[in-house]
């Protein structure tokens, strides 16, 4: 098996270091487009497998492509991240010329490959490499929920000081603020998390959740990286393995909760050929429209990229 990542800033080296310590793949690539980036933390990941014991073969090359040849999964993280004074056009505008070259370039090599998008703005960048790339949309996925439901999980461990291993949750909707986590699906060892916590406490835990990327800026300055890297970790792992993992993803719906044509992300089961299942959750009026209102969110993003694609 073989991985390659595309981008080697914080995500994308990250997501190569998680993907290398687990194993997932026999040699995975890690490409940019600075001279020297990619091949200095690819060699600095590889030096670490004999001291954690992981055999994986991590490779960096510049803007290489011939080097990704035959990838069973690409994760896409290329791109800027929205800068003080860039609008939300602006930065679609952008990054959606950087997916659109990266997706060109690595169906020349791997034109079988499983495409997971990382950047953002997530759901749209998803429907950019779905568009460019002709494929599938079982092969076209992009990486939100998993992260989401991450910082979902990690707060409802603060909050009842246990284990984030034991707290299971579903997370839907468009990557940002009008997300949709499900307290009714989300549960410890089985036992529904509203039995744990009184409303005000999970609402808190869904406001910041909801918020939980700025939370982070705010602190640091700059986007997060350990999280999104081993998110989309999680997801190529349950490719290449074959795990048959439930998993929140972004993809295009075609009817699945009255929704059709739009980006959002669905709980799907991954497995070696990408999304395998989507699981259709029976959801209450209210979840319903949350959901609804998320996706039309999504859409007018979506309806600013069809419009620079005509004028390209």
């Amino acid at each position: 098996m073989k991985i390659s990542v595309i981008g080697a800033g914080n995500v994308g080296a990250t997501c190569a270091d998680v993907l290398a310590h687990k194993d997932a793949a026999s040699e995975i690539v890690l490409l940019d487009v600075k001279e020297g980036i990619a091949e200095g933390k690819a060699l600095d990941i590889w030096h670490s497998a004999p001291i954690d014991r992981f055999n994986a073969k991590t490779i960096g090359v510049t803007n290489d492509y011939t080097a990704t040849v035959n990838s069973n999964v690409v994760v896409i993280t290329s791109g800027l991240p929205r800068k003080p004074g860039m609008s939300r056009d602006d930065l679609i505008e952008f990054n959606s010329k950087v997916v659109k070259e990266v997706v060109e370039n690595i169906l020349k090599y791997s034109p079988d490959t499983i495409i997971i998008v990382v950047s953002n703005p997530l759901d749209v960048m998803t429907y950019q490499a779905y568009i460019t790339s002709n494929l599938p949309r079982t092969r076209v996925l992009g990486m939100a929920g998993v992260l989401d439901t991450g910082r979902y999980r990690a707060f409802i461990a603060d909050e009842l000081n246990i284990s984030p291993k034991d707290i299971h949750a579903v997370l839907m909707g468009g990557h940002g603020d009008t997300m949709v986590p499900l307290p009714r699906f989300t549960t410890v060892t089985g036992v529904p998390i509203t039995e744990l916590l009184p409303k005000e406490k999970i609402d808190a835990v869904i406001k910041r959740t909801k918020y939980g990327g700025g939370e982070l800026v705010r602190l640091m300055g700059t986007s997060a990286w350990y999280a999104p890297g081993s998110a989309a970790a999680r997801m190529a792992e349950a490719i290449t393995r074959n795990q048959k993992r439930v998993l929140p993803c972004s993809i295009k719906l075609e009817g699945e909760f009255g929704l059709k044509d739009v980006f959002v992300g669905v709980p799907v089961v991954l497995g070696k050929h990408g999304i395998e299942q989507i699981i259709k959750l029976k959801l209450n009026d209210s979840e319903m429209e949350l959901l609804h209102k998320s996706a039309s969110a999504v859409k007018e993003m979506m309806n600013v990229l069809d419009k620079l694609e005509k004028n390209r």
